[in-house]
């Protein structure tokens, strides 16, 4: 199934959100556990980049990114 542009993008905006999230949550649990500024930044955007690059394989392993 042909999904339109839109909706397309509306998807990958919602990976994009979902992905901040539980890269704030990985930042805050890491500065919980007493990591440092810099150190919890880091964890952060890693973790971010993780789970976009997993949404985003996950969506095109379905066929929604086609």
């Amino acid at each position: 199934m042909e999904y339109a542009f839109g909706v397309r993008v509306l998807l990958v905006v919602t990976a994009l959100l979902a992905a901040i999230i539980v890269g704030m949550a990985t930042g805050l649990l890491a500065r919980l556990g007493g990591a440092k500024l810099p150190a919890c930044i880091l964890c952060s955007g890693a973790s971010v980049g993780a789970t976009m690059t997993m949404l985003v394989l996950v969506m095109s392993a379905l066929g929604v990114l086609e």
